[in-house]
This record gives C-alpha cells, structure tokens and sequence, in this order.
C-alpha cells in the first residue's frame, strides 16, 4: 500500500470511529435495518413459493379458468418446460418479424441474444498519480465501462419431452427485471492499441483503457428452464409474466432448489440483522456514555472558567489602575498585571492578586504557587 493510500485510509479509519464510533454504530444500524427489510421481504417470497402449485404446461388450464382471461392479475404458479419460439408452435413462421435469432459466434439458435462490451481500464498512478486517488474514487461511481445490446424473440415453453406438442405457455418478459437464465457462447478479450493520448494520460494518473472484453449470452431454444410468476389465460392462450414479489422468474432451478436457495439467503439475512444490530447498539451505548461523561466534564469545565471570570471581574477597578506605578516585585506572579494583594494560609507567602488568589483557591488541590504547600485559605491584605 502506497503512503497516499495509506493516509487515506487512516483519513477514512478517522471518519468511521469519529464521536467514539458513533459513526459506525449509526453505519452497522442501517446495514441492519436494510438486513431486517430483506428478511421480510424474502421471508414473503418463501411462503409464496412454497404455495405456489408446481405443474407441468399441459395441466395450466385445468389450473387456470378462461374467466381470468381479461384480468391483469394471475395465480402464482411454478412451471417447468422446455424453450421454444413461439413461431414453431403457432404457425407463425411467415410473419415479417424474425421469429428466431442465431448466435454470430457459435451459431446456436436462440430466443434471447445478449452482447456485452465491457472496457478494462489500467489504474496505474503515473508520475504524477497523487492527484487521481481522491478522483478515482468518485469517478468509478458514474463512469460505465460496459455496453449491452439484448434482443429477444416471443417465445413459449412446452413440455418436457414432448415435441412437437400443442399445449404451451407464453413467456411475457415485459416490465421483468429478473435476471434470465443466459447460456455463455463467446468470451473474448481483445487488446486495445495504445494511442500518443494514452502516454500523457499515464504520466498523470489518467485511468486509460487497455483491453475491450466481448461476451455474448443467449437464451438457446430446447432449454429446459422453470418459470415462476403470474398465469392468465389470455385469448384462450395460457400467458406467465414475472411477479415483483418474487425474486425468480425465469432459472434453471427447479421448484425445491429455488426453496433450499431462498431458505439459506433468509437465514443468512435474519442472522446478519441480529449481529449488525447487536454490534450497533453495543456501539452507539459506548458512544453515547463517553459522549455524555465528555459533555458533563466540559459543563463544568465552563462553569468553573465561568466563575473564575466572574471573581476575577469582580475585584476592585480602582485598584493598580496605573502599572506603570508597580515595582516589579510587587506583580502577581500569575497574571503579571495586577499588585500583590492576598496572601496564603498556612504559608504566608504573598504573591498573589486577589482574583488569582481565589482562583488558586477554589482548584480541586490548591497549592502555594512558590512552595507548592497545600493552601487552606487566601486573606486580602489592605494597606493603610
């Protein structure tokens, strides 16, 4: 680690324990109330997987009745069969639109194609790198290394094992931000030329790229997959679309490893919570005493300069109003401004003004400020 790492690490390790860790206790509590949220939220999902009936296609509408057919809402359901485009079933083969991708690297026959371009960028600091650390930080936050093109195809599933078959369901991906159960094909990493540009951004610290990686995804047709999500009958044609409440849709799993899955994750997530939140308030407790005993200390730390001003305000104006007139000798030796007016009992040394003087005397331990003898008292001496 380099010493600019270094002190920002310590700059970060400040921030985080700062306040006695409340910084920290207040970081671990959000982390576990947003832990909390996901388990009540994955504890849901669960109860409604495990209700949710596992049929085969051909049985979806001795499940589903034709009067759901206009609604919007569906039933739960869990689905397994196997990809098809929806042109191979319908007889649609002939319709303007492509209704079957190909894959430009393997060839495979797909129904959803996903191309990713991700750039890979070299984080050397250069010769005059110090000045990208604080930037490097900040700029990975907007910056957008990849681009993707997706393009998919209608598409259905069918039963396993039965094809051709005439009872199928359609996949209605629309609205659905589920991740799809993609099928790697091409992975690639192919260097970038460097250009007279790319040396003036390594001497100072510019991040610059050195390498384009491509990868292509599909969906490929006579994949067996599981859909879970809302069923309808739509014109007579069972229909599944993906449920926001759910955090499958389209997976490999089957039903009893989705269950096995989001079982483990609840645990995880309900445990997580009960430690981050007992760390938290052991934490925050901690930070609150020593902030309390802190604030008290300084209360009365004020109180006592408080009322050290007010008896040294309190003294007599009139008196040493020139010091030019003051012998040396005869200056406190604490303030050096005002005579010598009180002196020390036992000790009878007078050295003292008498707002010093009251000042010694009201400290937790006073003591002579010459002989350094424990003082009882200081008496004001006038002169005659």
């Amino acid at each position: 680690m380099s010493s600019h790492d270094q002190v920002l690490a310590s700059l970060l390790s400040q921030i985080v324990l700062s306040f006695d860790g409340a910084v920290l206790g207040l970081a671990l509590a959000y982390a576990a109330i947003r832990s909390i949220r996901n388990f009540t939220t994955n504890s849901a999902s669960l109860r409604k997987l495990r209700r949710a009936p596992s049929v085969s296609v051909s049985d979806l509408r001795s499940l589903i009745s034709d009067s759901d057919g206009n609604s919007d809402d569906g039933r739960i359901v869990v689905v397994r069969g196997t990809v098809e485009p929806k042109a191979a079933v319908d007889g649609s083969w002939k319709s303007l639109r492509p209704s079957l991708l190909v894959s430009r690297e393997s060839c495979d026959k797909a129904v959803v194609l996903q191309i990713t371009q991700t750039c890979i960028y070299n984080e050397w600091k250069g010769l005059f790198g110090w000045t990208s650390d604080l930037r490097a930080i900040f700029a990975r936050s907007w910056r957008q290394p990849e681009s993707k093109f997706l393009r998919k195809v209608p598409f259905v599933l069918v039963d396993v094992g039965r094809q051709p078959s005439t009872e199928y369901v359609v996949v209605n991906l629309d609205g659905s931000r589920h991740p799809l159960p993609l099928t790697t094909v091409y992975h690639k990493l192919q260097p970038i030329n460097a250009s007279p540009y790319t040396f003036l951004q390594a001497l100072f610290g510019h991040e610059y790229p050195v390498g384009l990686l491509e990868e292509e995804k599909i969906l490929p047709v006579g994949k067996d997959i599981t859909a879970v999500g809302l069923c309808s009958v739509r014109n007579g044609i069972p229909e599944i679309k993906s449920c926001k409440d759910l955090p499958y849709f389209l997976s490999e799993l089957s039903k009893d490893q989705m269950i096995v899955d989001l079982s483990f994750k609840t645990k995880v997530l309900f445990w997580g919570g009960i430690v981050l939140g007992s760390v938290s308030i052991g934490i925050l407790g901690y930070s609150v005493a020593r902030n309390w005993n802190k604030w008290m200390q300084w209360k009365e730390q004020r109180q006592r300069q408080q009322q050290r001003q007010a008896v040294i305000d309190e003294v007599d104006p009139q008196v040493d109003e020139q010091n030019e007139d003051i012998a040396d000798g005869q200056l406190c030796v604490i303030c050096l401004m005002r005579r010598r007016r009180s002196v020390f009992i036992p000790c009878g040394h007078l050295v003292c003004c008498q707002g010093c003087a009251i000042s010694v005397e009201r400290e937790v331990a006073p003591k002579c400020p010459v002989c350094r003898q424990e003082i009882r008292e200081s008496v004001r001496i006038f002169e005659s």
